[in-house]
């Protein structure tokens, strides 16, 4: 059966997970979890298309790992399956969670196998426990457990997802707007990752590689001898000079910057902080800093260590390097002992040596964060 294509909701917030990352990101050996899921899918050689959705500002990031369809969700699950299904063709289509990381093709066949007879067909496990409901026990052999993924009807499933009512699944929609239903029994590992403690239970999924990811970073800034003091790794000089910048032109941020987005491979400080944008003239580069951090977490990555090499004429380093180390560890959330700073100078060579500018390389070192430990 090809006329069927596949849809991955990887647009949530992950509220309940309890983890800097959000769960879409939490490495798998060295792939992040959605991709994981993806590539696993991909491998069965089922589908006609498969599309992602993605939060839009993950869609940048998730492009550069690799040629996936992937479109912007919406608030709900609901409403990105609704942007998803405008990319599908297809009569058929499959929907799971990204948050289900282990489906085994046995379970797409099951749901292959009785396309035919219903609008929906969904995967459940039976309910082994007793189970009481205001008082009242209930009758467990009538209770199932609903899993992804959930093959649809495409032209039924769009019908159903007209309504304003909010669904938690495909087939409580088609159901509700007159649609057949069908069962077939799912897998205990196809269990949904909703709590940190969920992850560690499934046997598909690897723990997060430990190789160690290396970016570096290069920036230079002319002095400004209209301004009377400039900032270097946070700290204020009052030198008599300052930085030509769009910014505060802390040339030493701003090659730490590159380096952590070099390591991430999230590309550079000119595309996430453009000059062009009013919103950064003369925002403290510390701000930006902060935000490239949370960004690189929230993405899966932990800090490791950082190395900086100051290269200038003047003002004179040696005086600064441990408030540098200091204000850089800081912001860094890291021990001094994980930041260095290294000064230079150029034996009065070139621009530098001719004291009209300041230049800095960067090295950062970063690893998965450790949802195993």
């Amino acid at each position: 059966m090809r006329d069927i294509s596949l849809i991955l909701l990887a647009a949530g917030t992950s509220s309940r997970f309890d983890t800097p990352v959000k769960k879409q990101w939490l490495r798998i050996g060295n792939k992040p979890l959605w991709q994981f899921v993806a590539d696993r899918f991909l491998e069965f050689g089922l589908f006609e298309k498969v599309v992602i959705t993605a939060a839009e500002e993950e869609k940048r990031y998730m492009s550069y790992h690799g040629d996936y369809t992937i479109v912007t969700g919406g608030n709900t699950r609901q409403e990105s399956l609704k942007n998803a299904l405008e990319e599908i063709k297809s009569d058929y289509v499959i929907v799971s969670d990204i948050a289900r990381a282990c489906i085994e093709k046995e379970t797409l066949f099951k749901l292959m196998e009785h396309s035919k007879k219903c609008d929906v067909v969904v995967p459940y496990i039976p309910v082994n426990d007793t189970v009481v409901l205001n008082e009242r026990t209930i009758d467990r052999t009538a209770l199932k457990r609903i899993q992804t993924p959930q093959l649809s009807k495409v032209k039924k499933l769009k019908e159903a997802l007209l309504s304003a009512e909010e669904f938690t699944d495909e087939s409580s929609a088609i159901v509700a707007a007159g649609g057949k239903r069908c069962f077939v029994e799912g897998s205990p590992n196809a269990a949904k990752i909703t709590y940190k403690e969920d992850i560690t239970t499934l046997p598909c999924l690897l723990p997060p590689s430990t190789e160690i990811l290396c970016g570096t970073g290069f920036d230079v800034h002319e002095f400004d001898v209209t301004k009377s003091y400039l900032f270097l790794c946070g700290e204020k000089i009052e030198c008599g000079y300052g930085f030509k910048a769009h910014s505060d032109g802390d040339v030493a941020i701003h090659a730490l910057i590159d380096a952590l987005l070099g390591a991430s491979g999230m590309g550079d400080i000119g595309e996430l902080f453009p000059d062009t944008d009013m919103a950064y003239a003369g925002i403290a580069s510390g701000k930006l800093l902060e935000n490239v951090l949370k960004r690189i977490r929230s993405f899966g990555f932990e800090l490791v260590n950082i190395d900086l090499t100051i290269i200038a004429q003047k003002p004179k380093i040696a005086p600064y390097k441990e408030r540098f180390r200091k204000n850089l560890a800081s912001l860094c959330a890291l021990a001094p002992v994980r930041v260095n700073i290294k000064a230079t100078t150029t034996e009065k060579l070139g621009f530098i040596g001719r004291a009209e500018g300041v230049a800095v390389t960067a090295n950062a070192n970063l690893q998965y964060y450790k949802w195993n430990k």
